[in-house]
């Protein structure tokens, strides 16, 4: 699994090993031709077999950090719903507090409105009196008004507050259909390719996971990067990190090394491509976004020529996966369902890009 050791001599390795996994698959191609009677499929060439299993894979990882994106961007409007609805309850709260004293303004009022100011003024035995009341129920008057006009006021804020909780619900249920359909995609991909990878014997599956571990298109570059001292620490030569984060992040990342990948998982115990380089970035307190699409816009982009140990690998023309350097041609990444985090050269995939966080 570790493509940084030298390969030991046998005689399942090296160009051997392509062969016997090329004739391995010719001849489960072959056979599934075979199968079915009328309705065979035509007969696939180990090659295509390859090419087929991996686009599935290509794309299922796609849908998948889709399927990541929408789960962020629906927890988010989920967050911003509920403080919406927290900010509508505590202003109809205050709202129903301004009302309970308008209602006391008009209870006043009316206890008052059984005689103009006219006759009042005239019956009063303290005309002095009367006119300072007066005065002050002018001021109350004034008061009400404002009170109403707050009324209104909250009213208003009240009402923005609900428009905009509407917008995050109909936000909110896009988001969770987008969720399910990049779920559903991602799923029916895996499973394809489990089909197809089902067509072979044991000893066929072990050779083509042989070929599609790196055998053919990283041979020359695994074979020629230097040995490991440990499955958990770079070799003494593999060049050296831009700086202490950078450094802290591919540690973290070696650490990871023989865990699972699970769709979905940032960490500690399994990972995805994208939450496998956020978790080892957050190690060194650096926050990345979550899928491979935005995270490739997080930080300085570099060229190939320019790859320091920390820098983070992108691949496919769709930015679908993502790994981190390590040096020497290498990167550590969380390949697909069914592997685990390894150490592969970076040529395995067709690259699109590089960035260093910053």
């Amino acid at each position: 699994m570790a493509a940084h050791r030298k390969p030991k001599q046998n005689p399942l390795a090296g160009p051997a090993a392509r062969t016997a996994a090329t004739l391995a698959l010719a001849s489960a191609a072959t056979a599934t031709a075979f199968e079915g009677g009328a309705h065979a499929e035509p007969a696939l060439t180990p090659a295509q077999i390859k090419a087929k299993v991996d686009q599935l894979y290509q794309e299922a990882e796609a849908a998948a950090e889709k399927h990541n994106g929408a789960q962020e961007t629906t927890a988010k409007a989920r967050r911003e719903l509920d403080q919406l609805r927290d900010q509508a309850a505590r202003k109809t709260e205050k709202l129903n507090a301004s009302r309970d004293r308008l209602g006391s303004f008009a209870t006043a009022q009316y206890r008052a409105a059984g005689m103009d100011a006219g006759m009042q003024l005239a019956l009063t035995s303290d005309p002095d009196e009367y006119l300072e009341r007066a005065e002050l129920a002018g001021r109350v008057g004034e008061l009400q008004a404002g009170a109403i006009a707050g009324v209104h006021r909250q009213l208003v804020e009240i009402g923005q507050l609900k428009a905009r909780a509407e917008e995050r619900v109909e936000t909110l249920r896009a988001r969770q259909s987008d969720l399910a359909r990049h779920k559903t995609t991602a799923r029916d991909k895996l499973a394809a390719a489990r089909r197809m990878l089902d067509r072979l014997t044991a000893e066929q599956r072990g050779a083509y996971e042989g070929v599609a571990a790196g055998e053919s298109s990283g041979a020359a570059a695994a074979a020629s990067a230097p040995a490991q001292t440990s499955a958990q620490t770079p070799a003494e030569s593999t060049p050296k990190a831009a700086d202490s984060r950078a450094a802290q992040a591919v540690s973290y990342a070696y650490g990871a090394l023989g865990k699972p990948y699970v769709w979905g998982a940032t960490g500690p115990s399994s990972f995805d491509c994208s939450g496998l380089t956020q978790a080892a970035w957050r190690s060194a307190g650096v926050s990345l976004p979550r899928t491979t699409y935005t995270q490739i816009n997080a930080g300085r982009r570099v060229t190939r020529s320019q790859l320091a140990p920390g820098d983070l690998v992108f691949f496919y023309s769709g930015v679908s996966h993502v790994g981190i350097y390590i040096g020497n041609g290498q990167m550590i990444h969380a390949p697909r369902p069914g592997d685990a985090v390894r150490i592969a050269p970076i040529d395995q995939m067709p690259f699109a890009g590089a960035t260093r966080p910053a």
